[in-house]
């Protein structure tokens, strides 16, 4: 066997190695995660390590616990699912209204310092959030939004548009000019440009974006438990868990069955999403 062959075989046979290893150490924890969510309080503590439920002690009394409102002893975890959407969608749909306009503007226009512009959106990721929590706090409270869903999708704007026109530049940045000035002899505005010829051709790049900000919304906590710790009603689903976590009563059943809530829209809408995610993701990477 020839050094070449040799070398093929290993890291071939290693490749194989490393996936299996990644896909156990991915797929492990939301396997156990979910097992655990469909037993019974009294088999988890008599065999906490089992890593199958038989049929006879599947059930999911732990979903309808999680799931019904607290007036009638449940944990109310659909209510913190819809202000969850709500808040999530709301800052997608912010985000991407003062992005595109923005990112569409610094890959265009010509003007001194658009490219340190354009590199400082991503160097506002170099503070961590700590650092804005306490002057947001007191800025939203004075001006009465705090404890407010809206207020917590205007802070998450705060942290999702500079990542959002970088990414967006990329993309904007491999349309063709020649595309944009076939439109403006046809009589059409900036904005028509943008609205009626850009944003067409930029919807894969519009669907990653969108995507990654909705996680980002959707799993935030820090400020969410700034914002909305005082105020039950408005909790989201990230903040609901932690404060069921710090309860004695709730059982870890029941937290799993919340975790596995949790995780599945976000599951769904990736894989829903994928071709455009990809797409999206990989589209401009050449630009910069």
């Amino acid at each position: 066997m020839s050094r070449a062959q040799f070398e093929e075989r290993l890291f071939g046979t290693l490749r194989w190695v490393v996936i299996a290893a990644l896909l156990i150490a991915t797929l492990f924890p939301f396997y156990y995660m979910v097992m655990l969510s469909f037993r019974p309080t009294g088999q988890l503590l008599l065999h906490p390590g089992s890593l199958w439920v038989p049929l006879h002690e599947i059930t999911v009394s732990t979903y309808r616990t999680i799931l019904e409102p607290t007036s009638k002893g449940g944990q109310g975890l659909l209510g913190m699912l819809r202000n969850s959407a709500l808040v999530s969608l709301g800052t997608v749909v912010l985000t991407l209204a003062a992005s595109v306009p923005g990112a569409w503007a610094i890959s265009r226009l010509k003007f001194v310092g658009s490219r340190q512009i354009s590199a400082l959106f991503l160097a506002v990721y170099l503070f961590p959030a700590t650092l804005l929590a306490v002057p947001l706090f007191v800025m939203f409270s004075r001006i009465g939004l705090q404890g407010s869903l809206v207020g917590l999708a205007v802070v998450y704007i705060a942290q999702t548009v500079p990542v959002s026109i970088y990414m967006l530049r990329n993309y904007f940045s491999t349309v063709p000019v020649s595309i944009e000035e076939a439109a403006a002899l046809d009589g059409c505005s900036r904005l028509q440009i943008l609205w009626r010829v850009v944003l067409p051709l930029a919807a894969p790049s519009l669907m990653a974006t969108g995507l990654y900000v909705f996680m980002i919304a959707w799993n935030e906590f820090l400020f969410a438990l700034l914002f909305l710790a005082a105020t039950p009603s408005k909790w989201t689903v990230s903040l609901g868990l932690s404060q069921m976590d710090n309860a004695i009563e709730v059982p870890t059943t029941v937290l799993m069955a919340g975790s596995v809530v949790l995780t599945i829209p976000v599951i769904v809408l990736f894989y829903a999403a994928e071709r455009f995610l990809t797409e999206g993701l990989t589209t401009g990477a050449d630009k910069s």
